[in-house]
Parts: structure tokens; sequence; C-alpha cells
């Protein structure tokens, strides 16, 4: 579910700061049972970010685990430890730019390559948290896609980081590059147009519990 209460500037994260920047640490010492627990820790919230950018559980699923190898073998790069959270989500959104680049290109030379659409009958054998559940359905995602293509590119990746990653905006700040002030801006004007679509809104209101 969209939770669009601009005030409560909280990520909903399991983590806890203390003990992610330990682990990251030990990690950095070479202690593969930590890295393992950040894995642990964050492995849900990058596979739901990767999930509502792909549509597809088997792209979800190797794309998350090479976005964890790809962190493991940069981590020495990060210079401030408790900034993980927002660095590992840079590292999805990248890699998940990269996946749609690649996938524009094959399209390309693909004269009967389709559109890989959202597979019903696969997430019917695959069991999720259930807030993941009711955003699985079919005509919700292609509300949100409508919604999220009127967008601009800024407006969409910040909306996205912030509502359906559950990213603060200090760590949208850091995983765009962008100062805070830009965020802020950004995510008024998308939630400005997305309060102007009842077809959103109402959709809403019918997934409440």
């Amino acid at each position: 579910m969209l939770y669009l209460d601009q005030g409560q500037d909280q990520a909903k994260s399991p983590d806890n700061s203390s003990q992610v920047v330990s682990l990251v640490e030990k990690a950095k010492a070479g202690s593969r049972p930590a890295f393992e627990q950040l894995v642990g820790i964050f492995q849900e919230d990058i596979f739901r970010m990767v999930y509502y950018r792909t549509r597809s559980r088997m792209d979800a699923e190797d794309l998350t685990q090479e976005i964890f190898m790809q962190a493991l073998k940069n981590l020495s790069k990060l210079k401030r430890n408790e900034v993980f959270r927002p660095w590992l989500f840079s590292i999805a959104l990248n890699r998940v730019r990269d996946f749609h680049r690649k996938k524009r290109v094959i399209s390309f030379f693909r004269a009967s390559a389709q559109e890989e659409e959202f597979d019903q009958s696969d997430m019917a054998t695959h069991g999720r948290p259930g807030a993941l559940d009711h955003l699985m359905r079919q005509e919700f995602w292609k509300q949100v896609g409508l919604f999220l293509d009127r967008l601009s590119r800024l407006e969409r990746e910040v909306f996205q980081l912030r509502f359906m990653d559950y990213l603060s905006i200090r760590e949208i700040s850091q995983v765009l590059n962008r100062n805070e002030s830009t965020v802020k801006t950004h995510l008024y004007r998308a939630i400005q147009k997305f309060r102007k679509e009842p077809a959103m809104l109402q959709l809403l209101q019918e997934e409440a519990p």
C-alpha cells in the first residue's frame, strides 16, 4: 500500500542503525557471517524495490542476488558505514536501470519480442507478506504504471523510493545524489499529481483493510 503521509519521514526499515554499522564494519574486515546478516536484514526491502520496477519474480530474484554480490565486491569502497542502506539502494537502482537498458536493446533486435507482463499465475504459487500480496494485483499495477508514466523521471524515482521503498528524504537524497530540497520539491509535485488521480485514490480505498 502507498501511504502518502509526507510528514512521517522515518523509513520503514527492519534494521537497527548501530547494529548495521557494526555488521558493516565486520563485513569489511572479511566476516562472511556479518555480511550474510546484512543480507538477511535488507533482502526483502531490495527484492520489493526490484519487483516494483520489473514486475517479474524471476528477474527480481536474479537481480536481488546480483545486487548483494555487487555490494559485497564493492563494500571496501563504502567510506561511511552509517549510509550502508542508501548506498545499497543506489546499487539496486543502477542495476535495475542497466536491466531495463539491456532489455530495450534486446527488444530492438528481436522483431518478435513481447512485453514482459505481470505473471499472475507465478505469484499464485509463491507466497509473500500480506502487504505485498495486496500490491500484486494486475489492475492496481496497471493504474500505478499509468500514473508513474505521467511523472517526470525525477518525480517518479523520488515517489517510488519514498512510498514504495520506504526511504527517508535524507536517504533518497543520498541515493539520487540530490540535495534534500530538490527531493522534497519533486516529491511534493508527485504527491499533488497523485491526489489529482481519482482512479488511483479509488484503488487505494478498495485495497484498504
